[in-house]
């Protein structure tokens, strides 16, 4: 099985061009909100170390979001707690599409948490911060704050481009980018 990892800035549209490689996709974000929504002992677990914001099951995003702008250490505790959750719900979309010939890992912090491996085929999406920063304003749950602190824990960019064995120019129209998708899947599959 092929792993292709998209990585790239926040709001870099790594979640819309994973989903054009027509493969089945592990999204990181999705796992997160869903672990927020239904995972009761995660739930206890962030209450008995943050009492002040989690009060009643699930975890609610207004309650999230205060937890992480109040403090950056909070933020570093509830990571501590989700992401194992999260590599286990990796582990297990790994083995249940180990027969596929490819999968798509979207995973904003893939290289920051080392989850990627050697064979692992790395895709960097490449926007145009004026144009990432447009598009992320727009969006309903926007909070600068919130945009910085994720910032703060993210490789540079630069960093992540080196590390990719792809780029992918995304000027956020869909032909460009379907175009550079096929012409990666000709190369690696």
């Amino acid at each position: 099985m092929i792993k292709i990892a998209v990585v790239g800035d926040i709001g870099s549209g790594k979640s819309h061009i994973a989903k054009l490689f027509s493969y089945p996709v592990f999204n990181a974000d999705q796992e997160v909100a869903s672990i927020y929504k239904k995972n009761k002992n995660c739930f206890r677990k962030l209450k008995k170390i943050l009492p002040k914001y989690f009060s009643a099951f699930p975890a609610n995003k207004i309650q999230i979001i205060k937890a992480i702008e109040d403090s950056e250490k909070n933020l570093k505790k509830i990571t501590k707690i989700i992401h194992p959750e999260v590599r286990k719900k990796l582990t297990i979309f790994l083995k249940k599409n180990k027969k596929r010939k490819a999968i798509i890992l979207d995973i904003p912090l893939l290289l920051e948490n080392k989850l990627n491996q050697k064979s692992d085929i790395i895709v960097f999406v490449q926007s145009k911060k004026s144009e990432i920063i447009k598009r992320i304003k727009k969006r309903d749950n926007f909070n600068l704050n919130l945009y910085n602190q994720f910032k703060k824990i993210q490789l540079p960019l630069s960093y992540k481009k080196k590390k990719a064995n792809h780029v992918i120019k995304n000027n956020f129209t869909n032909k460009l980018v379907k175009k550079s998708v096929k012409k990666i899947l000709k190369e690696i599959i």
